[in-house]
């Protein structure tokens, strides 16, 4: 526990010693003003970053950000003689090389700056524009850029994310949010049919490369899914809008033979944005662990059950993506994309299975090799169509998305028991196989209208209907040694099929009054999830149908204050569901641990969430720094729940609906510039969690304290080295049966720039200690269970980058006088 709290002190004292010195300025009564919008479209550019500096000396002053809107204010500016630039990726920085302020002039507005694409080649602006803001503010979300992240090259989606504030992920894949599950993960804004939906395969089987950014709405307003008990990831995949013929390829390679290649390709002018991209990722990991029963006050012989686990995983996948933007008129824009995934896994695990009576003499010894073979394929199709109107900010969309996949996987269980109470066991080996299939489809519906209202204000109004289809069946048979011929193994063989429609509407209205600005929505939404359970009853297949409805109005409110020196504080609420899935509510009973069993609840009830958010962000020159106090209660909330051992000593972990879950914490962001060769951000969430005690299933109520943190350091060396080195650190965490253990790794990456600026050669190291294990305690009336896994270990990646391209499309310009000193990438306003 100290060395907990010295953690979190050392990290609150970075924070506060940077805040300290970078607002240690001079201050004054000047202020700057200013609209920004993109030059073709006259469309607003909202994060943009502005810089003043000192004339003379090019010291930086001070520095703002647009606000969703491409609003600029900078206030509390001394007297003096100023450059202003304003820079954003992919554009032009904007420069005014003389800004006075002076007691006659205060208060200067710039009007309306007109931002002009990046000139040049994509190589050429790789080489001389800033990095895009590696943290961007909205009203209801955080953007994070991730495809600097040199940590990451090399390897998946997963383990990009864990190098995102506030997103973890465990062993098996599944991604929390400030420390709770139930977030939504979407790819492009959609659900992703890839693996049929799984989260844990998405994230495996699309390589990082292909990921631009991620978006985290950690309170979502009315106009978003209601879906997500702690909120919703967006992750954004490479979309080249650069004008003429551009691209990028990178191939990376591995130890234990992991490799990935990825490339992108676009082609624009003014009426067509044609754009592709496509990934492969062939991976290996190896995992293992233990898992140790102690059975209490047990009427059976057997004591403890001691399970050693080791295992090996591959993947191999293709994912594609592209897509044609067409220009009907400068308004109106059509679209068409779709999106192909194919993948193969192959996994295999030995265990060794101890069962041990009270002294630990040996009662039953066993090993079993377990071999998975899936693979699967999805596609997806997108019609986007926009039409903006006379009105600035006036717009309306539609969208009309399917998509439909198949994910199969074919299981064998061998068991081999060689000594029954210390005596050698000449029993043949009981073999157990699943042929397992499942085919989903989803449709999607939607539309958007937004109608500007005075000078700030704003209507939104839409709807969508999601159609979910899925069909899953299970085929299961044993080996009879006495005959030597497998028969149908009717207690795993059923199948599943399911139905899941969300239709909803929603209404929102934003405006600004001065400094203070406000949001107020209300989503309705109408929800079924049919089912139908076909089982074997005598041999007979019987058919069981479910059904949950129901229709809920989800409001949602947000209140923002700006306040002098770039300071904003932001209060929201927001009513949200988590939804059980096809995974939760299929009761397909999963054996492939022979002690401890897994299976889904076909009864499960949506989870009601209700949360609350309290924000504070400020921007200095060199500083982005945002703290948010958060509360989420969830009503029927769902834990996974493990009953007790039978006389076999086998549990079985089912998802069931509890009382209440109450979630409080405080989370604190930022990235500093400490110079000009280094940066970095830093993330640090501390929560508190209660679980109401459910005396049906034995819980008694649990609550506790936990925290995480992480911090990411970026460097620019010499000769075109830039360095990143990332730790990460989980406190221990309760949970409604027991506690999950402390973790934490680092991660390191380095890249060099070659000369030409064409290409580039990184190597990274995650986890470079090989420090990161999944480790837990459950606790029953009458088993305890303690659990250790890891998966992968230390993975060292190299990765060369090319890019290429040509603009036939420059704007052709004579320099003005006051132009002559500046960078290419600048021009004067």
């Amino acid at each position: 526990m100290k060395n907990s709290i010295r953690k979190v002190l050392f990290l609150t004292i970075v924070f506060c010693i940077a805040t300290v010195k970078l607002n240690a300025q001079t201050t004054g009564e000047g202020q700057i003003t200013a609209k920004v919008v993109d030059a073709q479209s006259n469309e607003t550019v909202p994060f943009a970053t502005a810089t003043i500096l000192n004339r003379k000396t090019k010291a930086i002053i001070k520095g703002a950000q647009t606000d969703v809107n491409g609003n600029l204010l900078i206030n509390g500016l001394p007297k003096g003689v100023f450059t202003f630039k304003i820079s954003y990726v992919g554009y032009q920085t904007m420069v005014r090389d003389s800004v006075s302020i002076s007691d006659a002039q205060k208060l200067i507005n710039l009007g309306t700056i007109k931002m002009k694409p990046a000139k040049g080649t994509v190589l050429n602006e790789v080489a001389i524009t800033a990095q895009k803001s590696a943290i961007q503010l909205g009203i209801d979300k955080k953007v994070f850029s991730v495809d600097q992240s040199l940590v990451s090259e090399g390897g998946s989606a997963s383990d990009l994310l864990q190098n995102v504030p506030s997103v973890q992920t465990d062993i098996d894949g599944n991604v929390s949010l400030r420390g709770s599950t139930g977030v939504k993960v979407l790819i492009d804004g959609k659900p992703s049919l890839i693996a049929g939906g799984n989260v844990a395969q998405i994230l495996q089987s699309i390589p990082a490369s292909s990921i631009e950014s991620v978006e985290l709405i950690t309170n979502p307003s009315a106009k978003y899914d209601a879906e997500g008990q702690s909120g919703i990831i967006n992750i954004v995949l490479k979309k080249n809008k650069k004008l003429g013929f551009n691209g990028s390829a990178a191939f990376s390679a591995g130890n234990r033979d992991n490799y990935n290649a990825s490339t992108n390709l676009s082609f624009q002018n003014k009426k067509i944005n044609l754009y592709g991209n496509y990934g492969y990722r062939y991976g290996n990991r190896i995992g293992g662990g233990y898992s140790n029963i102690t059975y209490l006050d047990s009427p059976f012989p057997t004591i403890f059950a001691n399970q050693n686990t080791d295992s090996k995983s591959q993947d191999n996948g293709h994912n594609i993506k592209a897509g044609i933007d067409y220009s009907i008129t400068d308004k109106s824009v059509i679209s068409f994309s779709g999106g192909f995934n194919s993948r193969d896994n192959n996994r295999s695990e030995f265990l060794n299975i101890d069962k041990l009576d009270g002294v630990k003499n040996p009662l039953e010894l066993s090993n079993r090799n377990n071999t998975n073979n899936g693979f699967g394929s999805s596609y997806d199709l997108n019609l986007d169509y926009s039409q903006k109107f006379k009105k600035p900010r006036e717009e309306l969309t539609f969208n009309l998305s399917f998509s439909e996949g198949t994910n199969d996987n074919d299981q064998i269980y061998s068991t081999n028991i060689y000594n029954i109470d210390g005596e050698t066991a000449s029993s043949l080996p009981s073999i157990l196989r699943n042929n397992g299939s499942g085919f989903n489809r989803n449709y999607n519906v939607q539309t958007d209208y937004t109608l500007p209202i005075g000078k700030a204000g704003k209507i939104e109004a839409g709807y969508r209907s999601q159609i979910r289809l899925a069909e899953n069946t299970a085929f299961s048979d044993q080996l009879n040694n006495l005959t030597g011929e497998y028969e149908i193994n009717f207690a795993l063989t059923n199948e599943f099929n399911s139905k899941d429609q969300v239709h909803a509407l929603y209404f929102n209205y934003q405006n600004q009054v001065k400094n203070f600005g406000y949001q107020v929505g209300l989503r309705a939404e109408d929800a079924t999830l049919d089912t139908r359970l076909g089982m074997y009853k005598l041999n007979q297949l019987e058919y069981i149908p479910g059904k949950v409805a129901y229709t809920r109005l989800y409001p949602s409110v947000y209140l923002t204050q700006k306040f002098k020196g770039e300071q904003q504080v932001q209060l929201s609420y927001s009513r949200r569901v988590n939804r059980p899935r096809g995974w939760d509510t299929n009761p397909f009973l999963d054996v492939s641990d022979p002690l401890n069993y897994r299976q889904g609840n076909p009864n499960l009830k949506p989870e009601d969430v209700h949360a609350f958010e309290l924000s504070y962000s400020k921007f200095w020159p060199k500083v982005t720094f945002t703290s948010s106090a958060y509360m989420r209660q969830t009503n029927d909330v769902i834990q996974r729940i493990r009953t007790e051992p039978d006389e076999n000593g086998i549990t079985i972990v089912t998802p069931q609906n509890l009382t209440k879950q109450l979630a409080s914490g405080l989370e604190l962001i930022g990235r500093v510039d400490v110079a000009k060769a280094w940066n970095f951000t830093t993330n640090v969430n501390l929560y508190q969690s209660k679980i109401n005690g459910v005396p049906a299933f034995g819980i008694v109520e649990n609550s506790g304290f936990s925290w995480n943190a992480n911090l990411t350091n970026n460097f620019s060396l010499p000769y075109n080295i830039s360095l990143q080195i990332r730790g990460d650190y989980r406190a221990p965490e309760v949970m409604a049966q027991g506690k999950r253990n402390a973790m934490y790794g680092v991660d390191a990456g380095a890249k060099y720039d070659f000369k030409d600026k064409k290409s580039s050669l990184s190597l990274n190291i995650r986890d470079v200690f090989s420090t990161r294990r999944w480790s837990m305690t459950t606790n029953g009336t009458t088993s305890t269970i303690d659990f250790r896994r890891y998966m992968q270990g230390t993975m060292a990646n190299l990765t060369y980058s090319y890019r290429f391209g040509n603009n036939d499309f420059k704007f052709k310009k004579t320099k003005k006088q006051d132009q002559q000193d500046s960078r290419p990438d600048e021009e004067s306003f």
